[in-house]
């Protein structure tokens, strides 16, 4: 599944993601520290599709789709913020997942399924790269049409109702210099970009390694991510007073998530 940008692009696997971000221009009033509102943030409908059967795992939402044996031991992905995964059944409703990139845990998950079969609710802990502070991260999602049968409780089609998360993951900070943007985060991910269009080294993320910028007007920015040359994401924030609005398309799973942030 994938998840909100930073953090939660590991908090589903392939829900991704889902973005949190925001830009400025220098005197703007994009400048300071945000924090994101989960409450106020609205979902794309859009399910997301995974099942677990006879041993293996199958992510069918993810782009690129994967198939990973379920017997708790890595597995070696591609095309992924990480490069393994590791999928366990705990129970007849519970599943383990932790993600790795180059040996370091990315992310610790566990998905479970409501007695009526009809409510997801995912946990997650994120590492950052460059901190060894964590982002724990609660989803909750309704399942679509009818439960599978056949397979583990956590398969089907889900589509994501509510998140929270712990603040380290809801605070951003930017600073504007001339016509150069720099964004900090609690939790060590950076970036500093000029506002022409062209490509900047992103530091300390799994999900993007480049972003450009592209000023629309005053109270409007529009944030590209990209990983590997690849577009993963399209943000559009926009900042009435002390509010802003963040909207964010995922481009490999066509998912557009909404939030709303607030200046501290």
């Amino acid at each position: 599944m994938d998840g909100i940008k930073r953090t939660f692009s590991g908090a589903l696997l392939c829900m991704t993601a889902l973005g949190i971000t925001a830009a400025s221009v220098a005197q703007s009033p994009f400048d300071g520290t945000w924090k994101t509102n989960m409450a106020q943030a609205k979902f794309s409908p859009k399910p997301n599709v995974f099942y677990t059967s006879q041993g293996w795992y199958h992510c069918v939402s993810c782009s690129p789709t994967f198939d990973a044996k379920a017997d708790g031991t890595d597995q070696a992905v591609s095309g992924m913020p990480y490069d393994t995964i590791s999928v366990k059944e705990v129970d007849a409703n519970t599943l383990a997942v932790v993600t790795k990139k180059g040996g370091k845990v990315v992310g610790e998950q566990t998905r479970s399924v409501s007695a009526d079969g009809k409510q997801l609710t995912v946990k997650t802990t994120s590492h950052p790269m460059n901190s060894d502070q964590t982002v724990t991260t609660e989803a909750s999602a309704k399942r679509v049409g009818l439960k599978p049968s056949g397979v583990h409780a956590t398969s089907g089609e889900w589509a994501i109702s509510k998140v929270t998360q712990s603040d380290n993951g809801l605070l951003t900070t930017y600073k504007t210099n001339g016509d150069e943007l720099t964004m900090t985060s609690p939790t060590g991910e950076s970036y500093t970009a000029k506002f022409d269009g062209q490509d900047y080294p992103v530091k300390g993320a799994y999900g993007t390694d480049a972003v450009s910028l592209k000023k629309i007007d005053d109270h409007t920015i529009e944030e590209t991510d990209k990983r590997g040359g690849k577009v993963i994401e399209v943000t559009k924030m926009t900042v009435t007073g002390k509010t802003m609005k963040i909207e964010s398309t995922n481009k490999l799973t066509d998912r557009t998530n909404t939030f709303v942030a607030t200046k501290q």
